[in-house]
């Protein structure tokens, strides 16, 4: 949703450059202008987070072994084993209720277009200073002087630096510049007569801006700014970046001029205040210049500059990477923000992924399995697989086991009474039992059981199953129908095998008891039990969920169907592409 994304840039931009002015403000005389000025690269890594997928910061996921099939290999099978897409199952009762939700596509409409039109307009005012930029360009002359050249030369010689970058002169500037990525020009002022002096002073500023790639910085802070046009605080760290970066440079001519050459080249810079022609918030070129305040600051540091000791390059590197870290740490904060903590990559090893997109005609989604004795998943659609959605009705299935496991039912005795109160179904309108209860999805037998409990003893267990994003702050009688509790195809799986293990040490009769309600139905050698879910939102059914296992005579597959779209999505649509699937695999 693009809220999200203008939420996250606006947050993780002003955290930024919050941390970056108290820094540069705690640390002022520890840090070299050159690092002030470097400060501000890791803002622009900062701004591109929200326009970046998170997943690829996850390692995890870029080292594990895949393996990739276009089709999956079918197997022949009798009319009788398999199950054919649209058969009817007596065991699917897949009731569900709908939950009201506020419609946010209307404002995140809004506001993209608002974004938009902001963008828009402040991409005409770049071009409007890249036409100007044309117009220098188009009535520049070459610099013809030969002893102003052999000083530009020099210049170019003292700082190391080969590549042609032509001198031109033009009469529709006021103040020395530079521009252009890659065919660079000085451009100097032609209304001006400037002693040789002068004239170095001038080159080897505009040298050092070339030296330190500070057009393409400049490149990049205009395109930022265009992108972040809402947030005030960009506009004043670009602000200030500015300024940092002019008394960088202006340090770095210092260190190459004698001691009684720095009082000269301050009058030069004095000859130039506010001379500029540009609104340079949006200028595509590095001017000599600036505003009377900023020219002010420049004099003041030039007035009071010392040359750096080595220790301080130290120094400033170091308070350089504290800062970096300190800002890093707001990372994991700004996943959990975007996507609500909504992924999942913890992959195993032995991983093959298949195309099984035939199966999910009109339905975006995901099948995952999990054969335990290979210890290998097979996965559809791996984007969709570790994406995190709300698991509705399934989430019952541990429901039932934290009710067991709290002693608030029993194997023996797990009947609650209906209190008389009419449902949607009439299957819901009696006495319930687990079994009962799982087979026709009653919600009211889960809440029950779920208030008998409390948050702390659910989340306790959530966190112990390793369950999604165990957020249950949605309120203890919704908190998994479509609100806060959320969790991925490959974590239902996952789940469901440590379940069926019983790797985290549960009662062993408790796990019993919710695996004999969870049965479904029995063929020779295999027995298939699992549990749908349906998503309704607004009376629309906008996601479907089939989780379950099928245990054979020599093994157990582990699967989660998972399917979306805005309509018709139900857990008994993903049950009939789950044993589609399962039918052609030959496992069911």
């Amino acid at each position: 949703m693009f809220l999200n994304h203008f939420m996250i840039g606006f947050i993780a931009s002003s955290f930024s450059i919050i941390v970056i002015l108290v820094m540069k403000k705690l640390f002022k005389n520890h840090l070299s202008a050159k690092w002030h000025y470097h400060l501000w690269y890791i803002l622009f890594i900062v701004l591109m987070i929200p326009f970046i997928p998170l997943h690829i910061f996850n390692i995890n996921e870029h080292f594990h072994f895949r393996t990739i099939e276009n089709e999956i290999q079918t197997r022949s099978l009798t009319a009788q084993e398999g199950h054919k897409t649209g058969e009817t199952f007596n065991w699917i009762e897949d009731f569900s209720v709908t939950v009201n939700q506020p419609d946010l596509s209307l404002l995140n409409v809004l506001l993209a277009t608002i974004w938009l039109g902001g963008m828009l307009f402040f991409v005409c005012v770049t071009l409007k200073a890249w036409f100007s930029i044309r117009n220098i360009k188009k009535y520049s002359v070459q610099l013809t002087d030969r002893e102003t050249i052999k000083v530009f030369e020099v210049c170019k010689k003292r700082l190391g630096i080969s590549r042609n970058i032509k001198v031109v002169v033009s009469p529709h500037i006021t103040s020395p510049m530079m521009y252009g990525l890659f065919q660079t020009y000085v451009v100097l002022p032609s209304s001006f007569q400037l002693s040789k002096k002068e004239m170095e002073h001038i080159f080897l500023h505009e040298l050092n801006h070339y030296k330190n790639n500070d057009i393409l910085i400049n490149y990049f802070s205009i395109a930022f700014q265009i992108v972040y046009w809402f947030n005030p605080l960009v506009w004043l760290a670009f602000k200030k970046m500015r300024l940092d970066r002019e008394i960088a440079c202006d340090m770095a001519v210092l260190q190459s001029l004698e001691s009684d050459a720095h009082r000269d080249y301050g009058y030069t810079l004095i000859n130039f205040i506010d001379k500029g022609m540009f609104k340079r918030k949006f200028t595509l070129a590095n001017l000599l210049n600036g505003s009377k305040e900023q020219m002010k600051k420049r004099i003041e540091q030039i007035a009071s500059y010392s040359p750096q000791a080595k220790s301080s390059k130290w120094k400033s590197f170091f308070i350089f990477s504290f800062i970096s870290i300190v800002i890093a740490t707001q990372l994991p904060f700004i996943s959990v923000f975007a996507e609500e903590n909504n992924r999942y990559y913890n992959i195993e090893d032995k991983t093959v992924y298949e195309d099984l997109s035939k199966y999910f005609s009109g339905f975006e989604g995901s099948f995952v399995l999990y054969d335990q004795n290979k210890d290998q998943y097979r996965i559809y659609n791996e984007d969709k697989s570790s994406l995190r959605v709300s698991p509705d009705s399934t989430y019952k299935i541990y429901s039932g086991l934290i009710a067991l496991e709290s002693n608030i039912i029993t194997r023996d005795s797990s009947t609650l009474t209906w209190d008389g109160k009419e449902n949607p179904y009439p299957a819901w309108n009696m006495n319930q039992d687990l079994e009962s209860a799982l087979k026709n999805s009653v919600n009211w037998y889960f809440q029950q059981l779920d208030k008998e409990n409390s948050l702390e003893t659910i989340e306790t267990f959530l966190k112990e199953l390793g369950y999604g994003n165990e957020n249950i702050s949605g309120g203890i009688d919704s908190f998994w129908l479509e609100s806060s509790l959320k969790i991925s195809p490959l974590e239902q799986v996952n789940v469901l095998h440590d379940f069926y293990t019983n790797h985290f040490s549960f009662n062993e009769d408790n796990v019993n008891t919710v695996k004999d309600a969870l049965r479904l139905e029995e063929k020779p050698g295999r027995v298939l039990s699992g549990k749908t879910g349906t998503g309704n939102v607004n009376g629309v059914n906008i996601r479907g969920w089939f989780v379950g296992y099928v245990e054979t005579d020599d093994n157990t597959f582990f699967f989660a169907s998972y399917i979306e779209n805005h309509g018709n999505a139900a857990g008994s649509k993903a049950a009939e592409i789950a044993l589609s699937i399962l039918a052609d695999k030959g496992i069911y």
